[in-house]
C-alpha cells in the first residue's frame, strides 16, 4: 500500500530547514492553498516574490517531481475540508462543550419512534444472545456501553471492536442471535461487512446509526441518530452523546417491559456491590 503524507504536514515538517527563498514559497502556499493549487509557476513565483527556479527547487525539496505534482498534492489537502487547515476562532470555551452535548441530545429527541423501539425490544428479548459491534472511536466505547447496560438486565451480551474478529463472530451466529452494530457515519466498511455477514446467516441486525447510511440500508431495524458537526475541529464530536442516549432509551424500554426480571437482576447487583463497598445505598450500580 502506498501511503503518502499530507503535503501541508510535509511543508510544516521541513519548514525550519528551508532556505530563505523556499520559505517564501512555503508561506505563499500555506497562506492561500486554493490559489496555490491552481496558480501557474509564474503566478506562484510572483506571489512569493521569488524566481521560478526557487519554486521548482521547493517542489523537489518536498519530494515532488515538479510543480504540477505539488499542485495536485495541495488540491488533495484542500479536498479534506478547509476546517482541518485553517483555524476558525471559537469563543464558547468550556461552556460550549456542555452546549454541544445538550444541542445534540435535543436534536435527537424525537428521532426514535416508539413502534421501531418496541420491535427492537421484542427481537432482543426473544434472542439467545446479543453481539454488540462498534469500531473507530465513540462507537467502540458505545458498543461496550450497550454491553454494560444490558447485562444488568440479564441479557447475554458481548461487545466487539476488532474488524477481523467481528467478521469471524458474525460468521458463527444464527437466526436466534441479534447483531447490534454502531456507527455514527454508517459507512465504516468493517462494520457494514460484519452486518452483512450476520444477516446472511439469519441473525437480526439492529443498527444505531445515520438513517441515510449504507449500514441503515443493510439492517433489519435502525435506531437513528442525527448528527451535526461544526468546523471547530478541536472540540470532540458531540454525535456520541446521541448514540449514548439511544442506548439508554433501549435499555430503559427493555427494563420496563420485563420489570420483575429487571428488578431481580438489579437488586442482586445492588446487594453484592453494597457488600463490597461503603458510601450509602444511593451509589450507582457499578458505573
Amino acid at each position: 500500500m502506498n501511503i503518502e503524507i499530507d503535503i501541508v504536514s510535509r511543508i510544516n515538517e521541513v519548514y525550519p530547514e528551508l532556505k530563505g527563498t523556499e520559505k517564501k514559497v512555503a508561506n505563499a502556499i500555506i497562506d492561500d492553498l486554493e490559489f496555490a493549487s491552481s496558480a501557474s509557476i509564474t503566478e506562484l513565483a510572483a506571489q512569493a516574490e521569488v524566481s521560478e527556479a526557487s519554486v521548482t527547487r521547493f517542489s523537489k525539496t518536498l519530494g515532488c517531481r515538479n510543480i504540477r505534482e505539488l499542485k495536485m498534492k495541495i488540491a488533495k489537502s484542500l479536498a479534506i475540508g478547509q476546517r482541518f487547515i485553517y483555524e476558525k476562532p471559537d469563543e464558547s470555551g468550556i461552556g460550549g462543550i456542555y452546549e454541544s452535548a445538550k444541542n445534540m441530545i435535543h436534536k435527537n429527541r424525537n428521532a426514535i419512534s416508539d413502534d421501531v423501539l418496541n420491535q427492537v425490544c421484542d427481537v432482543i428479548i426473544g434472542s439467545r444472545q446479543v453481539l454488540s459491534v462498534g469500531m473507530g472511536g465513540g462507537s467502540t466505547i458505545m458498543a461496550q456501553e450497550l454491553q454494560y447496560r444490558l447485562f444488568r438486565l440479564g441479557f447475554v451480551v458481548t461487545a466487539y471492536n476488532d474488524g477481523l474478529l467481528s467478521r469471524m463472530v458474525a460468521s458463527t451466529i444464527d437466526k436466534n442471535d441479534v447483531f447490534v452494530v454502531m456507527s455514527v457515519s454508517g459507512f465504516t466498511r468493517e462494520v457494514t461487512e460484519a452486518a452483512s455477514i450476520a444477516k446472511q446467516y439469519g441473525a437480526k441486525v439492529i443498527a444505531i446509526t445515520n438513517p441515510d447510511s449504507e449500514l441503515a440500508e443493510i439492517s433489519d431495524f435502525t435506531l437513528p441518530i442525527l448528527t451535526e458537526e461544526t468546523d471547530y475541529i478541536y472540540k470532540p464530536s458531540a454525535s456520541r452523546y446521541a448514540m449514548m442516549v439511544a442506548i439508554d432509551i433501549l435499555a430503559y424500554r427493555l427494563a420496563v417491559i420485563q420489570k420483575q426480571r429487571s428488578r431481580d437482576k438489579l437488586r442482586r447487583i445492588k446487594i453484592n456491590l453494597d457488600n463490597h463497598r461503603s458510601g450509602g445505598d444511593r451509589q450507582p450500580l457499578g458505573d
